[in-house]
């Protein structure tokens, strides 16, 4: 990985993880595109993910300190919102390091992805649509909440939600907006709990493929690797900003629509039925033309007849052919 394909990384990354598109299956696409096959890709690919917690951190500081002077008792509003973004994400930290090599060996591919982006897609079309004949303003148990109000039972539901963005191409940021849609938020305030819930998801599964994977990151240069995570962090900042202003305004049709037609133009892409079948999942292309196969000549000789002086009833005749050598 040069410098110009981990800026490449770095950008899609960062204005992936927070919008509702899937980061991971971009990233698994550009890898794809890029033709990378080193080792160290799909680890980094998660490492990468830095860049992006540091500009939640710095954006949303001010929560990060409440809930902060929550833990140390100091703040009650602060202390309940740390305490439902640790139970949602210990489903995610469950489920992860139990399916995580799982995930690595069969799902690490472009048609996983292609199947998640089209059926995160359709959801998304009809979540917005859903919500809006569900909840409404007002002070009864159908009623809009923002994240001070969010239960723990709906945290838990959230989180374990979250744990469907384990398949790459489904992306997490759509699977907890939608579900904190389903719990009564705001698109607004459901992307902000979606936010701040990357942080420890997003964070363990960071210091988990360090430490995980930290002899085959170490194939990859230093420089390309820091450089790919400043990216992120400013690319994230820039997104994540956007997308705020964005659904205070319009749903999520838009993310819904876009997911669709990305997943037929990749389709098309690596099933249009070329002469080479792209295997990107494995990081190599195999080729579908049949090499024919021939035999080399091998005349068996004449059956040799066992005489003997006494008849015998288990004495047959034997062969001594070789087996046919095959010549690709």
């Amino acid at each position: 990985m040069d410098y110009f394909q981990a800026i490449i990384f770095g950008i899609v990354e960062g204005l992936t993880e927070y919008i509702p598109v899937s980061s991971t299956g971009h990233l698994i696409l550009a890898k794809s595109f890029m033709g990378l096959t080193e080792k160290a890709i799909d680890p980094y690919l998660i490492v990468i993910q830095s860049g992006a917690i540091l500009a939640v951190l710095g954006l949303y500081r001010k929560r990060v300190a409440e809930m902060i002077r929550g833990l140390l008792g100091k703040n009650t509003i602060g202390l309940k919102l740390a305490i439902n973004l640790i139970i949602a994400f210990l489903p995610a930290a469950i489920f992860g390091l139990l399916f995580d090599d799982a995930i690595d060996e069969w799902l690490m591919g472009t048609t996983p992805v292609i199947w998640a982006l089209a059926i995160g897609g359709v959801l998304m079309l009809f979540a917005a649509r859903w919500q809006r004949s569900a909840f409404h303003e007002g002070n009864d148990s159908m009623s809009f909440i923002d994240i001070e109000h969010l239960s723990w039972k709906r945290a838990l539901i959230i989180g374990l939600v979250q744990c469907l963005a384990m398949f790459p191409g489904t992306s997490r940021s759509m699977v907890t907006i939608v579900a904190s849609m389903a719990m009564g938020m705001k698109p607004k305030h459901a992307a902000e709990f979606s936010f701040l819930l990357g942080l420890p998801t997003l964070g363990g599964a960071t210091v988990f493929k360090l430490f995980k994977d930290s002899d085959t990151l170490s194939t990859l240069s230093v420089g390309p690797m820091i450089i790919g995570i400043i990216v992120a962090f400013i690319a994230a900042a820039l997104a994540i900003k956007w997308l705020v202003a964005y659904l205070s305004k319009h749903g999520l049709a838009l993310f819904g629509w876009y997911r669709i037609a990305l997943a037929i133009i990749v389709a098309i892409y690596f099933w249009g039925g070329k002469s080479e079948e792209r295997t990107s999942d494995v990081g190599a292309a195999t080729s579908s033309i049949v090499v024919p196969v021939t035999f080399e000549k091998d005349h068996c000789p004449a059956f040799p007849v066992a005489i003997q002086e006494t008849p015998s009833t288990i004495t047959g005749p034997t062969a001594d052919c070789h087996r046919p050598v095959f010549i690709s």
